[in-house]
């Protein structure tokens, strides 16, 4: 099949990637071999900026080269040497071309000397510094390079396919600290400053060497005597250990699933304030944001903070033990990096958390596939790089890890990684080593499964029917892919051909036989008949839920009690729940407030929860409200969240009280206040209205709730925004979006603003705009962000206005593309009302016309009557 037929989703009712500019992206054209990066610099915190030089050793690969192309953006060049030797140059800020003076001679190293400065950088390098608005921020500097930034900050060959060891000297005043890559070789006290040597002698990119000055508290420990450092900003040590103390473990599980040890001398780990990503793996040197900074109460349920720690320490191997050779391979590194929190959940939580876990990445990507676009793993035609780091690499590509291990079986999964890490340590890689090593270590072919999950975008949608004939003890299974139309017989259609376990379970107490039949699932419409000695208690299909895929069970009633009480796997359990709740009746209830009470695993009831909520019963909400009580916060917060969808005063009642006595967790008050809002934005059972009363209460939480994070405060806002139509709500809402709110309040009131505009009036749709409008200038990204996802649940023209301006000037790929597809929604949703209007003027037009037409008959009725009296 063509490239292009694999793009062109739009035939599948699903958006296109590409957007207008896209275009095939390949590595330059190599002069040579970097061998060696080093830079030293002088910086002015006070002033952000930083002088210093960039030299860049060079082995070059042919004869003859007499020019070299670096990237460089927004830097001051001053001189360009070999040795003591002058070069000229040109530099359009942007790329800095060097006139060598001597044609280079394969196999013989240059040096080259790049002098410079900068001051106030935009990207690449931040300078974090108190303000009048948030007097209380630490004076901090770091860097990110990560897609192509690290030429923000100093020249490069800004690809990944280049890579040499590296080493970093930079002066500092003395009460800073500097952190780099590798090995702290010297420090040297130098007057008022002090100078740090660090020094990487393993080879990495260029988007993985990083900087992080300022004053830091910090823990050493050791894993197998490697140093385990972290830095926090001070006054925080009391946080490190909640949040990173798992490290050695982590490098310990990693180390035998992975088959290859932690490849380097010591491991830092690094938390800057203003961090615009969740973290970064440079080489030796993680940068996480000092968001994931827990406290005690935060710790109670907050597992994305230990997820994360363990998603950047298994980067260590993929993604800088072996590197991607270009960026459409982003998934090998992305896609193991989140699979590796499965792996470390696995280790520390059990089989069920890990995979409730990763269901959830499934889910996170199956809404990527059907709100934005679908699109294989691997393109290269994109606009920027940074566009590819989306649902489909990390989550999707943890889904494709996972299939890849359950096909092989853990010993020779392990065998695989090991193979690819040995065979490619400290080089690049790209998709095809993956297969190669399966190949190598296993004789396993699994490129039907790259060929299905990699090379194009997609998955199954299956709908299943079951069914048991007594006199022949037949089981019958009718399944289904609903992803393509009914007469579709091949793959490359979008037809998927994997085989699938279905189980077939006995048992109804402890001991429970699942037996299992493997079937090949390819056409689009498939009958199975299973001959079985006595009729099962339950079917599972897909036993141990490792395809990635969406499913609808179409079973009786009573399967699918018994799936829910008896099935081991807690996925099946889930699912079985959902079938149940959409039967919609007393019986479904009974069934799953039962399980809401009684299912042994968290997850399970909390699902139930939900599904509960869905049953148009009175009986569904006394059962759900038992949830309130229950142990596990994570359930109490599905139950609430399920509250939100029933507008009775019981409901009000329950989720009142949770937010004037609070919870032991920071999610479930927050999730209180949200569902709260919710609720009494509606009109309850009894015909009353309670918006007063729940603003009123909305605002204490605001006065009072301050915390972690602000996540209960956001709940409040969350809530606010509901009351699409209440100018109080407005009212209290736009304060927070004001500089200087702590910042993560003020981006979820970002956000709320399109929530809230859409039932305002024009003047508070024109102060939301003025507002909005007024934040997209600040650079920030985390806040420009915010302003597009508030800009695109607008239905004003005035929105088109600001998301364009966002779309042209940001510096960020991703709030370009972000605001490109903002603007897509809303001139839809403008277009779907202007539609409306048309219809109504042309309705207007046609009773004018009509009205003209009869006082025109009735005028000629007139004539025709007087001139017929005339006559007469």
């Amino acid at each position: 099949m063509s490239v292009a037929a694999y793009f062109n989703a739009d035939e599948n009712g699903h958006k296109s990637f590409e957007l207008p500019g896209a275009s095939p992206h390949y590595n330059p054209d190599r002069p040579g071999q970097v061998e060696h990066i080093a830079l030293d610099l002088d910086f002015d915190i006070p002033k952000k900026s930083y002088s210093g030089t960039c030299t860049i050793t060079l082995n070059p690969v042919r004869n003859g080269v007499d020019s070299l192309t670096l990237d460089a953006v927004s830097l001051t060049i001053t001189s360009v040497t070999i040795g003591d030797e002058p070069q000229p140059f040109d530099y359009d800020g942007e790329q800095l071309h060097i006139h060598l003076t001597k044609p280079t001679l394969a196999g013989q190293a240059i040096a080259l000397t790049i002098a410079y400065a900068v001051k106030e950088p935009q990207r690449g390098i931040y300078f974090i510094a108190p303000d009048e608005h948030y007097p209380d921020k630490p004076h901090q500097v770091w860097t990110q390079g990560e897609d192509e930034d690290s030429r923000f900050w100093f020249p490069c060959f800004d690809y990944p396919g280049q890579l040499a060891t590296s080493e970093v000297r930079v002066r500092v005043p003395k009460k800073y600290f500097a952190l780099s890559n590798g090995d702290l070789i010297s420090t040297e006290d130098d007057g008022k400053a002090k100078i740090y040597h660090w020094k990487l002698d393993k080879v990495h990119p260029s988007y993985l060497m990083t900087l992080a000055i300022g004053e830091y508290d910090s823990i050493e420990t050791e894993w197998r005597g490697r140093p385990v450092r972290y830095y926090v900003a001070k006054g925080r040590k009391d946080q490190i250990q909640l949040t990173m103390g798992k490290t050695p473990q982590m490098m310990e599980r990693f180390s035998q699933v992975f088959g290859y040890d932690y490849p380097f001398s010591n491991y830092d780990q690094a938390c800057p304030a203003d961090f615009i990503f969740g973290g970064m793996e440079n080489t030796t040197t993680t940068l996480l944001t000092d968001r994931c900074l827990l406290d005690k109460r935060a710790a109670i349920d907050n597992l994305r903070s230990e997820t994360l720690v363990a998603h950047e320490l298994a980067h260590q191997w993929f993604g800088d033990l072996i590197v991607i050779n270009h960026w459409s391979h982003a998934w090998v590194k992305e896609g193991m990096a989140t699979y590796s929190e499965v792996l470390w959940l696995e280790e520390a939580y059990g089989r069920d958390e890990a995979m409730y876990y990763h269901l959830n990445h499934a889910r996170d990507y199956l809404a990527e596939d059907a709100s934005r676009y679908r699109r294989p793993l691997v393109t290269h035609i994109y606009r920027e790089p940074i566009e590819l780091y989306d649902r489909h690499i990390y989550e999707k590509g943890s889904c494709v890890y996972h299939m890849i291990r359950q096909a092989l079986g853990d010993e020779l999964f392990t065998k695989t990684l090991q193979t690819l890490l040995t065979d490619n340590a400290h080089s690049t890689v790209e998709t095809v080593d993956v297969l190669r090593a399966i190949d190598k270590a296993t004789g396993k072919n699994l490129r039907y499964l790259f060929d299905q999950y990699v090379y194009r975008g997609g998955h199954p949608d299956y709908s299943v029917t079951y069914s048991w004939d007594s006199d022949s003890n037949l089981a019958k299974l009718m399944v289904t892919q609903t992803q393509v139309a009914d007469g579709k017989s091949q793959v490359q259609e979008g037809l998927f051909d994997l085989k699938i376990p279905i189980g077939f379970g006995y048992g109804t107490g402890k001991t429970v036989d699942v037996q299992t039949v493997t079937v090949r699932i390819h056409e689009r419409q498939q009958a199975f008949y299973f001959p079985l000695q006595k009729k099962p208690d339950f079917i599972s299909f897909d036993v141990g839920n490792h395809t990635l895929k969406t499913i609808q069970l179409e079973y009786p009633l009573k399967e699918l009690q018994a799936q829910l009480q008896h099935d081991p796997d807690p996925i099946s359990r889930l699912y079985a729940a959902k079938a149940i709740a959409k039967k919609g009746t007393l019986e479904a209830v009974k069934t799953l407030s039962a399980a809401l009470v009684n299912d042994a695993f968290w997850a399970v009831r909390a699902e139930v929860a939900e599904a509960l909520a869905t049953i148009q019963l009175d009986q569904a909400v006394t059962g759900l409200l038992k949830g309130l009580e229950d142990k596990h916060p994570k359930v109490r917060r599905a139950v609430v969240n399920a509250l939100a969808g029933v507008k009775t005063v019981e409901s009000y009642k329950a989720l009142k009280s949770v937010v004037e006595k609070g919870d032991k967790s920071y999610y479930v008050e927050s999730a209180a206040a949200m569902a709260l809002g919710k609720v009494g934005a509606s009109t309850l059972d009894n015909g009353k209205n309670k918006e007063k009363k729940t603003l009123k209460l909305l605002e204490m939480v605001l006065e009072k709730r301050a915390g972690w994070n602000e996540v209960v405060r956001s709940g409040a806002i969350g809530g606010l925004s509901v009351f699409k139509s209440s100018e109080a709500a407005l009212d209290l809402l736009l304060p927070y979006t004001e500089i200087g709110v702590p910042q993560a309040l003020r981006l979820t009131a970002i956000r709320a603003l399109g929530r809230i505009a859409a039932g305002q009036s024009k003047g508070g749709c024109d102060r939301i705009l003025d507002r909005l409008e007024a934040i997209a200038r600040e650079e920030f990204f985390l806040t420009q962000v915010a302003v597009v996802m508030a800009l695109g649940q607008m239905e004003v023209s005035g929105a088109v206005r600001v998301l364009r301006g966002l779309a042209e000037q940001s510096p960020d790929g991703r709030v370009k593309r972000r605001a490109e597809e903002a603007m897509g929604k809303v001139r839809k949703a403008i277009g779907a009302d202007k539609a409306v209007d048309e219809l109504r003027r042309d309705l207007d037009e046609l009773k004018q016309l009509n009205r003209d037409l009869k006082s025109r008959l009735e005028t000629l009725e007139a004539k025709a009557k007087a001139e017929k009296k005339a006559n007469d």
